[in-house]
């Protein structure tokens, strides 16, 4: 239910992003021309840049390489989304764009690049990215600038920063997708060990590992109906997907785990190194699944041992503001833009979705959707009481936790084994 009706669009976008990325070369700037609402989001009233005068070139800025299957494809094609509904409009961007790829080259510098190459609006894709975000939105006052994953317009936030006005954050509740990938991976483990690889430790990959384990210890209690204690244990591999010298590798977490009685592991890096080995288990005997991330498709990467993936769909988001630009209405914005409940799979309407993988059972499908459907009729996992790993008492019984306590969870929560700094 979840394929048919996302995969057609999907499908679309991707055949347009084959063609128009057909040409790129292996430098870090490519150029690809294009075919002819919700809580914690505010906006500024006033315009803070004035509408373009000529057609509209996005440039976007990838931590990773475009066709990693993970998030730097994955805000690609939003991108790509976007400019196939904004007639005229263009895009370039630069990939690979991490100091572990380009040691001498800021994101910045490269930034600068697809300034030059005509781009009127730069999109930023990582929080690797965030001090050069400053960096170029105050240099360039004029340049509307938008933030994947950041908080920098965020009134309420811990990094809300009044001195640039160009700036926009866009962010999906990917808490909520995390959740479902955690009650699947509850509804299927034999074991009762669950395990996550996940990136480097920061505020967004603990509240999303978190969110994971809220969904995973709740299926195991109230739909598997299980009394003994679930293991949910996390492995941080240092950087956003693996680069040798920079992070630790993440089929080797992978395999630990499936040889030390973990039959479940979810992926929370960019990139599809869990998926690959558990496919490997799985073509070699052994019952494990995996659980992708970021990328609609990810699970073509293992069809026999996926469970499902947790996807971005950044298009809807990404083109609302780019909208505003091209008429002159553009203002600062924070959005951290919820799922379509009414339907997850509707690529022109949700921010996240979750696009089920071949290995999950039926029994399973069944109640991971009866889950999905209790969340948008109003299950908050993220009510207390809640503790943080070290015992601290953080949301209160019955309190649901706010949105700022959410985004900016400093431990990973009282359960889970795995370092929280």
């Amino acid at each position: 239910m979840f394929r048919k009706s996302l995969w057609l669009v999907v499908s679309v976008v991707m055949v347009a992003a084959m063609a128009l990325t057909a040409c790129a070369t292996t430098t870090p700037v490519a150029t690809s021309v294009a075919p002819t609402t919700a809580p914690a989001t505010q906006a500024v009233v006033a315009p803070t840049v004035a509408p373009t005068a000529v057609p509209l070139k996005i440039g976007i800025l990838l931590v990773n390489p475009y066709n990693d299957h993970g998030w730097a494809e994955a805000t690609l094609q939003g991108v790509q989304y976007a400019v196939s509904k904004i007639p005229g409009s263009t895009y370039v961007y630069a990939d690979n764009v991490n100091s572990g790829a380009h040691p001498e080259t800021t994101a910045n510098q490269f930034a600068e690049q697809l300034l030059a190459q005509g781009a009127n609006v730069i999109i930023f894709d990582s929080d690797d990215m965030k001090n050069d975000v400053t960096t170029f939105a105050t240099n360039h006052p004029t340049i509307p600038v938008i933030f994947l994953s950041g908080d920098y317009a965020w009134k309420e936030g811990q990094d809300y920063n009044a001195a640039i006005t160009n700036e926009s954050d866009i962010m999906g509740r990917m808490e909520f997708m995390k959740m479902v990938a955690g009650c699947a991976a509850a509804l299927t483990t034999t074991t009762g060990k669950i395990a996550y690889v996940g990136p480097l430790i920061n505020f967004e990959t603990r509240r999303l590992v978190s969110s994971a384990y809220l969904g995973a210890n709740y299926c195991w209690k109230n739909v598997a109906n299980k009394t003994t204690p679930l293991t949910f244990t996390v492995t941080w591999i240092g950087f956003w997907s693996y680069i040798p010298g920079l992070s630790s590798d993440p089929s080797l977490a992978t395999d630990t785990y499936f040889n030390t009685g973990y039959d479940v592991v979810l992926s929370g890096i960019d990139t599809t190194e869990v998926l690959v080995e558990a496919q490997k288990y799985k073509n070699n005997g052994k019952n494990v699944y995996g659980i992708g991330y970021d990328y609609f498709d990810a699970c073509a990467s293992a069809p026999a041992a996926c469970l499902g993936v947790p996807y971005f769909n950044w298009g809807p988001g990404i083109l609302k503001v780019l909208k505003t630009v091209v008429d002159g209405t553009y203002s600062r914005g924070f959005y951290w833009n919820l799922p379509d409940w009414t339907n997850i799979a509707n690529a022109d309407t949700t921010a996240v979705g979750f696009n089920k993988g071949q290995a999950m059972s039926t029994d399973v499908s069944t109640k991971v959707d009866a889950f999905i459907a209790s969340m948008g009729n109003g299950l908050n996992l993220w009510t207390g009481p809640i503790n943080l790993q070290d015992g601290t008492p953080y949301v209160a019984s019955g309190v649901a936790a706010t949105d700022q306590q959410i985004w900016y969870l400093p431990q990973l929560l009282q359960g889970m084994d795995g370092a929280s700094k």
